[in-house]
């Protein structure tokens, strides 16, 4: 059973992935059922299955005889975690571990019980302090700075303050599947930027400027699913390319910020070198969010960039949601603020890290070679992602198949380090080195 619903999965990603990168364009038919299981070498009732699967998720639509056919404006799919059962250690979710935040009920003391009414403004001025405090540390100039509601709220307003629809949108491959469905959604088409050990590769990020890309997006530390950091010389590299094109928008996605375990290195030519004739009109932000060093429900993410961007960013907030919740906006600040903030902030990364360390080191013993650097989870490749997370479950681990996070990349496997002590890690890359290089039998067995 395990084995045919792994198959179900694998196919309907394949299909999903081809409908989001539009190598299936809306009013496109699928294949006959009959002629994709004899082409893969499957049961009918699977491709069936299969069909009925992305019907769900609204991408597909079958009309009779006619066949199968891709839905106008396809549906994405809404990804809902189910429970993982009590007798399994869970490291598929991406959570960070809720033991290293702050004192969420200290915080809670600071919020004015006074209520806040319409034309207030819209940044907490002691909030905007303390991240300009952080992004002044990294040389990020953040003169023009607004409060979104998260990471892919800050990405989404500004890919809408320039874009429109049928732009192409560079998203790292592999990459956070939220990204690239956000893009999806917005009328935006997804292309490749291939990912390395140090982030986007310039041979990636050159292709995808070659395509026509009107944006890009980025993720210098802390990278999902890959645990990968944009080094020193990467950066160079990327903003050197960049320097050339200053019609594309470059956005970065800072969320884990200081808990990543790596130092911030932007790829924004305009961050370096901010006197260029090159850099001066250029577009671009940087958002940095909470959720993962004070909690995923706090959502409060800073946004600097450019002056039009972020006029352009707050301008529409003002006729949409208006603020970010003062409520939010004192408690963030209240954490941001506390003479301890920093040290917590250091011991988180330093666990983060160590964690990493532990899974990484048992599987390079065992000759399994790993290249994330940063953040909470470790990226491994496979040659078979189904039968990897279906081996690993039955050992007792639910880990996440890559196959959400690819466009045209390897497969792999995404393990999440942030909950899970030194013991759990240590056997967890026991287990995967079991099913990744079986033992040989011994002799006279």
């Amino acid at each position: 059973m395990l084995q045919h619903m792994a198959k179900i999965d694998d196919l309907a990603t394949e299909i999903e992935r081809q409908i989001r990168t539009g190598q299936l364009a809306p009013g496109d038919r699928l294949a006959p059922v009959r002629q994709l299981a004899d082409d893969r070498g499957l049961a009918p009732n699977t491709v069936a299955a299969v069909y009925k699967t992305l019907a769900a998720r609204g991408l597909v639509q079958g009309e009779g005889r006619r066949g199968t056919f891709v839905t106008s404006r396809p549906a994405l799919r809404m990804p809902v975690d189910e429970p993982v059962p009590d007798h399994l250690v869970d490291m598929a979710r991406g959570n960070p571990d809720p033991t290293l935040f702050p004192d969420l009920a200290a915080a809670l003391k600071a919020v004015p019980s006074k209520p806040l009414l319409y034309g207030s403004e819209q940044v907490l001025p002691t909030l905007a302090a303390a991240f300009r405090s952080g992004f002044d540390a990294d040389r990020v100039d953040s003169t023009e700075l607004a409060v979104v509601a998260g990471a892919l709220d800050g990405i989404e307003r500004v890919l809408g303050a320039h874009l429109r629809p049928g732009d192409k949108v560079g998203v790292e491959d592999p990459g956070y599947s939220s990204v690239t469905e956000l893009v999806i959604a917005m009328g935006l088409r997804p292309t490749p930027v291939a990912v390395d050990a140090q982030g986007p590769t310039p041979a990636g990020m050159k292709t995808a400027i070659e395509e026509g890309i009107a944006a890009v997006i980025v993720t210098p530390r802390a990278q999902n699913p890959t645990g990968c950091a944009v080094d020193q010389e990467r950066a160079s590299e990327l903003r050197q390319l960049l320097q050339r094109h200053p019609e594309v928008l470059a956005i970065e996605d800072d969320h884990a910020g200081p808990i990543s375990g790596a130092d911030y290195h932007s790829i924004i030519p305009e961050l370096v070198d901010r006197n260029s004739d090159a850099t001066k009109d250029r577009r671009w932000a940087v958002v940095r969010s909470v959720a993962k060093s004070l909690g995923p429900d706090l959502r409060v993410s800073a946004l600097a960039g450019d002056a039009t961007t972020i006029a352009r960013v707050r301008g529409r907030q003002a006729l949409g949601t208006g603020w970010v919740s003062h409520i939010l906006q004192h408690i963030v600040a209240s954490m941001l603020t506390r003479s301890d903030h920093q040290a917590t902030v250091a011991a988180a990364a330093a666990t983060y890290a160590k964690r990493r360390n532990a899974l990484q080191r048992r599987l390079a013993e065992h000759g399994i070679p790993t290249a994330s650097s940063s953040g909470l989870n470790v990226w491994i490749p496979v040659d078979d992602e189904a039968s990897v997370v279906s081996a690993m479950e039955r050992r007792g681990y639910v880990i996440r198949s890559g196959a959400s996070f690819r466009m045209d990349s390897p497969p792999g496997v995404r393990v999440t380090v942030a909950g899970h002590d030194h013991d759990v890690l240590v056997a967890a890359a026991d287990a995967m080195a079991d099913i990744l290089t079986p033992r040989s039998p011994r002799r006279g067995a």
